[in-house]
């Protein structure tokens, strides 16, 4: 006896066989491959005859509470009380109440509700107000607190000239947040330089023999490129190559109390930094440094007087460059100390504020937004400078709730201050 799949098999090829000799074999091959065919076809007629017989009870509560019908047409302020402001900031937009239907009208227990809100919310525009006006009567103090989601217990930039950064103790909102971790760690050592590095030994800031102090005067030769000053700005002026490739040279034409990469260069000392500030030559061969590496980066000097730039006329290939070998931004925080430290501070505001327009309005430099933003505009020494730098780069920042470069509070008085401008001029 032979087993059922072979009788099946058997009892197959004879049906084929059957229409294939009555000339019906397309039909029969057709309806073995389209199985999927006929039962989508059956589960659609069978849904219709479900639909049309059975009630659909559901539909009348469509509209559940949870997701009530608005009103597009109608714009509605996204944050209309303190409350609003602490949840937007945490966690997300503010929740609508259950059974919220933005389309009726207020109760009157609800006005009165509302009308609270809005007193509130206008205690605090005034608040922010008054702060505002006593930061600029007493010199720029903001009243910023500690518990600020956006406080950084590293950045004097907000405290009076004799006020410290208090330390919270307490985790804030934005502590987790990658971005403002970033710019603590940053602010350490911007906080170390601009405090003229308190916990430096004073045995490492100690030289007899004054290597830096000799170099910018051209009396000694760097090491290891033995070269003398000079040799840099005439020999390695537009040595793009070069100026990239190696990175030895920094060090020498840009000192600092701290040290870099270069083992073989000596950190500045505090007698070198006093008799480098008095000479002359000396500081005029910083300047043409200085000048130097604006080329490399695509940038021209305008005013030696204000430190005003303008970008060169090859500045898309050297912006190429600079995008491409983000290591320069190291080396560009290292310029900005040393011209802090070295006679030039009123150079730092410029060259910041030439960065934050390239990279937050033209847009030409985004590999160098965080570090200008973590690093650049916290080398300003000037208070006010740093502030006005900071403002502007908050006004041109494309994501407004991702700024963490300064406490929220200050993000608030700028935003007020921004919407009244727009409201004056329309």
């Amino acid at each position: 006896m032979r087993p059922l799949p072979v009788l099946l098999c058997r009892l197959v090829e004879g049906i084929m066989a059957f229409f294939n000799n009555n000339g019906r074999y397309s039909v029969f091959e057709w309806f073995l491959r389209s199985p999927g065919i006929i039962w989508r076809c059956m589960r659609r007629c069978c849904s219709l005859i479900v639909n049309a017989l059975i009630p659909i009870r559901w539909r009348s509560n469509y509209e559940s509470p949870e997701e009530p019908e608005t009103n597009s047409e109608v714009n509605f302020p996204a944050i209309s009380s303190p409350k609003d402001v602490e949840q937007s900031r945490g966690n997300g937009p503010p929740k609508r109440a259950a059974g919220a239907d933005y389309n009726r009208d207020l109760t009157p227990k609800e006005r009165q509700g509302f009308d609270r809100s809005v007193w509130e919310s206008e205690e605090v525009v005034a608040q922010l107000t008054e702060d505002e006006d006593e930061s600029e009567e007493e010199g720029g103090e903001f009243h910023v607190d500690s518990s600020d989601e956006f406080y950084c217990d590293y950045d004097s930039t907000w405290e009076t000239e004799d006020q410290e950064p208090r330390c919270s103790g307490t985790r804030r909102p934005a502590a987790g947040h990658y971005k403002f971790s970033r710019f603590e760690n940053a602010a350490k050592d911007m906080q170390n330089y601009r405090h003229d590095y308190p916990s430096l030994s004073k045995m490492w800031n100690e030289s007899d023999d004054q290597p830096n102090l000799k170099f910018q005067l051209g009396l000694m030769r760097s090491v290891p490129d033995d070269a003398f000053i000079k040799d840099f700005h005439n020999e390695w002026y537009r040595a793009y190559n070069r100026l990239e490739s190696e990175h030895s040279y920094i060090q020498w034409l840009f000192p600092l109390q701290e040290p870099g990469v270069n083992y073989q260069a000596r950190t500045l000392t505090k007698d070198e930094i006093k008799d480098i500030c008095q000479s002359s030559l000396a500081l005029e061969n910083l300047l043409e440094s200085y000048k130097l590496m604006l080329d490399f980066y695509g940038i021209e000097l305008l005013n030696e007087q204000t430190g005003k730039l303008t970008r060169a006329l090859n500045w898309k290939a050297r912006f190429n460059n600079l995008n491409s070998h983000t290591h320069n931004n190291l080396r560009i925080t290292r310029i900005l100390k040393c011209l802090g430290t070295l006679g030039y501070p009123h150079y730092q505001a410029p060259l910041v504020h030439f960065f934050l327009e390239e990279t937050l309005v033209n847009r030409e430099l985004p590999q160098m937004k965080d570090s200008v933003l973590s690093y650049f505009v916290f080398a300003v020494l000037d208070k006010r400078e740093r502030r006005r730098l900071i403002k502007f780069a908050y006004l041109n920042y494309d994501r407004k709730d991702e700024f963490v470069w300064c406490p929220k509070k200050i993000q608030m008085m700028w935003s007020r201050e921004s919407v009244s401008l727009q409201k004056t001029y329309l």
